[in-house]
C-alpha cells in the first residue's frame, strides 16, 4: 500500500468514526436545543444565534482536526478549548436531565396505571433545566481539578524470575498522557516531576502519548528525556499516535529517549523481557506490524519475567502463559463518570489489576492526560509503579 493509499485509507476510517458520533453528539445537541427552548422562550433571532452555537460546538472536533492539518495553531486551540470543554459539560448536563426526565415519566406512567395525580412529586422544567446545568457545572469544576491530581499506585509482584542477586526492580508505567492542545508543556513538566519522584529503574510507556499533530510538540520532549532509567525506557504507540500522524509520533517519542517497540521484543539486562505490538489503530493505516503475540512472546528466553505492551486491555489466550505482566491503558476508566459504564462494555477488564491464570496478569491504567474535555470525574490520574520481587515461592500480586 503506497503513502497516497495509506492517507486514503486513514481518512476513511476517521469518516467511519466520524458519522455515528456526529449523529449521536448531533442528536444530544437537539435535545438540548428542546431543553433551552421549553425553559426559555427567545425570538426568531436568539433562536438563530443559539443554533449556530451549537452546530458549531458539534462540529468543533472536526473544526480542531483540520486546523491542526493546516497548522493553524491559534484556531485549533481556541477551538479545542471551547468545544471539549463545552463537552464535558453538555455530556453530564445531557446524562442528568435524561434521569431527571426517565423519572418524570416514570411517575407520569405510575399515576396513569393507579388513576393518581403524583405531580407534586416532579420538578418543572424549568427548575429541572437549572438543576441539571448546576450538577454539571459543579462536576466539571470538580473534574478540572482531579484531572489535575495525580495518583500514585503501586503494584508488589512477588516472582522466582528476579535474581535474589538482584532482589528488586522498579518499574514504572504512564499511559495516555495525549500531550496536545490542551496538554501541553505546562503539564509535560508536572508529568515529569511525578515520573522522577517515582524513582524508575525502567519506564514503560503504553501508548497515546501524543493527541495532536502541532509540530511545536518536538521542543517539550526534551523534558521526558531527563529520565534516565538504569533499564531503559520503552514505549509502544496507541490508537492516537497513528491519528496524530504516526512518524511525527515516533520521533516524539524517540526523542523524549524511548525504544519503541512495534512488533518487537528485547532483553533487558539479562533479567526482563520487554515486548511490545501496535495498536489495531494502525491497520486501517496500512502501518500496523501484523505480528502473532503467541510466536512473539515464544521467541523471549522463558526464565527471564516477560511484561508484554499493549495499548488496548485485551488479552490474546494464546499468549496466556507466555507473559507474566501485560500493561495496557486506552480505557482512561471512563475518564467522566457515568460514561465509565460505557466503556466497560467494550473493555470489560477496565481498570486496576487482574489475575489471568498461574502465570499471567494484567494490569490496566487510568492514564495521566485526558481526551477532549480536561476533566476527569471519579478517574483520576496515575502513575504506576510496579515494583518486581525475588521470591522462590509461585508469583504473586499485591496491589498497595
Amino acid at each position: 500500500m503506497d503513502l497516497s493509499e495509506r492517507k486514503a485509507s486513514g481518512e476513511m476510517t476517521i469518516l467511519t468514526f466520524l458519522l455515528p458520533f456526529f449523529l449521536l453528539y448531533g442528536g444530544i445537541h437537539l435535545y438540548t436545543f428542546l431543553k433551552v427552548k421549553m425553559v426559555i422562550h427567545t425570538g426568531p433571532v436568539a433562536d438563530l444565534y443559539l443554533i449556530i452555537f451549537l452546530v458549531t460546538m458539534v462540529l468543533a472536533p472536526l473544526i480542531v482536526r483540520l486546523a491542526e492539518k493546516e497548522d493553524f495553531d491559534f484556531l485549533a486551540r481556541i477551538m479545542s478549548y471551547t468545544g471539549y470543554t463545552w463537552m464535558g459539560v453538555l455530556f453530564l448536563f445531557f446524562c442528568v436531565s435524561l434521569i431527571l426526565d426517565i423519572c418524570h415519566f416514570t411517575i407520569y406512567a405510575g399515576g396513569l396505571i393507579l388513576h393518581r395525580n403524583f405531580s407534586h412529586l416532579t420538578l418543572s422544567s424549568p427548575y429541572a433545566f437549572i438543576i441539571s446545568l448546576l450538577i454539571s457545572l459543579g462536576i466539571n469544576m470538580y473534574g478540572y481539578f482531579e484531572a489535575k491530581d495525580i495518583r500514585t499506585e503501586k503494584i508488589i509482584i512477588k516472582t522466582p524470575k528476579i535474581p535474589p542477586e538482584v532482589g528488586r526492580i522498579r518499574i514504572v508505567q504512564v499511559s495516555d498522557i495525549h500531550l496536545g492542545l490542551i496538554l501541553g508543556e505546562k503539564r509535560l513538566k508536572r508529568i515529569n516531576e511525578e515520573i522522577k519522584k517515582a524513582d524508575p529503574e525502567m519506564l514503560l510507556s503504553t501508548g497515546d502519548l501524543l493527541d495532536g499533530q502541532l509540530n511545536n510538540l518536538l521542543i517539550p520532549a526534551e523534558f521526558l528525556r531527563e529520565v534516565h532509567p538504569v533499564y531503559g525506557k520503552f514505549a509502544i504507540p496507541g490508537n492516537h499516535e497513528f491519528y496524530a500522524g504516526l512518524d511525527h509520533a515516533l520521533n516524539f517519542t524517540r526523542r523524549a529517549g524511548f525504544t519503541v517497540l512495534r512488533g518487537e521484543g528485547v532483553t533487558v539486562a539479562g533479567l526482563i523481557n520487554i515486548a511490545g505490538v501496535d495498536d489495531p489503530a494502525g491497520k486501517s493505516f496500512g502501518l500496523y506490524r501484523e505480528v502473532s503475540e503467541k510466536e512473539l512472546l515464544s521467541r523471549l528466553p522463558r526464565q527471564n519475567f516477560t511484561i508484554l505492551l499493549k495499548h488496548q486491555p485485551v488479552v490474546d489466550k494464546d499468549a496466556f502463559e507466555l507473559f507474566d505482566l501485560q500493561l495496557s491503558g486506552h480505557t482512561h476508566k471512563g475518564q467522566i463518570f457515568p460514561f465509565s459504564l460505557i466503556t466497560r462494555i467494550y473493555f470489560p477488564l477496565h481498570n486496576g489489576y487482574f489475575h489471568l491464570a498461574d502465570h499471567s496478569s494484567l494490569y490496566v491504567s487510568r492514564g495521566i492526560g485526558t481526551w477532549g474535555p480536561p476533566v476527569r470525574f471519579l478517574s483520576p490520574p496515575e502513575v504506576t509503579i510496579i515494583e518486581l520481587v525475588h521470591d522462590n515461592n509461585q508469583g504473586s500480586a499485591r496491589p498497595l
